[in-house]
């Protein structure tokens, strides 16, 4: 026997606290035959969710803290930001989260809903605490936060918490099958935008791309290896109207080389829409550049 505490007990105790209240946090959002996924109660009437993993439908039923069933509809999505928005018919008593600040190294505390309104809780570390950075899809993230831990498909879009239990962000699977949270700044900046208009406009051209090589004889001049061809063009989109046509290889949007998709993605923002850009591309044997203007993306 020993006077001295046992911090190995008192760290278990606190996790299955923090476990606990993460209960009220969270619920399973109903997929068919069985399957669900974790959303995270924002605010008393509001659910967030993975954009990605969300089925594209208008309604859902959400099992809440200790099991009652309420319906949820689909307020808003943003597959940039991998954000999707549900609004509850009847309101939850919302959990007050404190944002966190993540640390490499750091302990994050990753839970998710079991599926008859109870909570499941993973323990790892924050592997990468980065800087902001942009999706494939062009969509600006706060943070870089990549978490080592497991994590099942059913716990995606829950909170993750740090050891003081301040709120990190919101669960998914990023890139490469990696675990990330999308930063709580970032969640903070789109629900309110999705609340509205229940999208976020992002610019666009208007084209569909590939990936191809620069022809040999013109990379001296192109002086790049590598552009995006032009597969198809939208009728009176913004590309259209610059006279782009299937089979241009476009070579740098505004001076930003194309060899890096992700570059040019992080072009379309929301303040892109209205601005003019110029369009470097091969056609026909030589390098020529168009103008254009940046319009908003169409909805699907």
């Amino acid at each position: 026997m020993t006077d001295q505490p046992d911090f190995l007990a008192q760290f278990s105790n606190a996790l299955v606290a923090r476990a606990d209240a993460a209960k009220n946090a969270v619920v399973a959002i109903r997929l068919s035959h069985g399957r669900h996924i974790t959303g995270m109660v924002w605010r008393s009437d509001i659910v967030v969710a993975s954009e990605q993993s969300l089925p594209q439908k208008d309604e859902f039923e959400v099992v809440a803290a200790g099991g009652a069933v309420l319906t949820a509809k689909l307020a808003g999505r943003d597959p940039s930001t991998n954000i999707a928005m549900l609004r509850l018919a009847t309101p939850l008593a919302a959990p007050s989260f404190v944002p966190g600040e993540a640390r490499t190294g750091a302990v994050a505390l990753v839970t998710g809903a079991d599926g008859l309104g109870g909570a499941s809780a993973r323990l790892g570390l924050i592997n990468l605490a980065g800087a902001e950075w942009h999706s494939m899809r062009g969509g600006l993230i706060d943070r870089r936060i990549v978490l080592d831990v497991d994590l099942a498909h059913r716990e995606e879009g829950g909170p993750v918490f740090d050891a003081s239990g301040a709120c990190l962000g919101m669960s998914t699977f990023g890139p490469r099958g990696q675990v990330i949270a999308i930063p709580t700044a970032t969640l903070e900046r789109i629900v309110p935008q999705l609340a509205k208009d229940g999208h976020i406009a992002r610019g666009w051209l208007g084209v569909a791309l590939h990936a191809v090589a620069v022809p040999d004889a013109l990379r001296e001049t192109a002086d790049q290896s590598s552009g995006l061809m032009v597969m198809s063009v939208v009728e009176a989109g913004p590309a259209a109207q610059a006279g782009i046509v299937a089979g241009d290889i476009i070579l740098s949007v505004d001076g930003t080389s194309t060899h890096r998709m992700r570059r040019i993605g992080r072009l379309f923002g929301p303040d892109s829409i209205g601005r003019k850009a110029e369009i470097r591309l091969i056609r026909s044997g030589q390098v020529i550049a168009v103008q254009t203007t940046i319009a908003e993306r169409r909805a699907a």
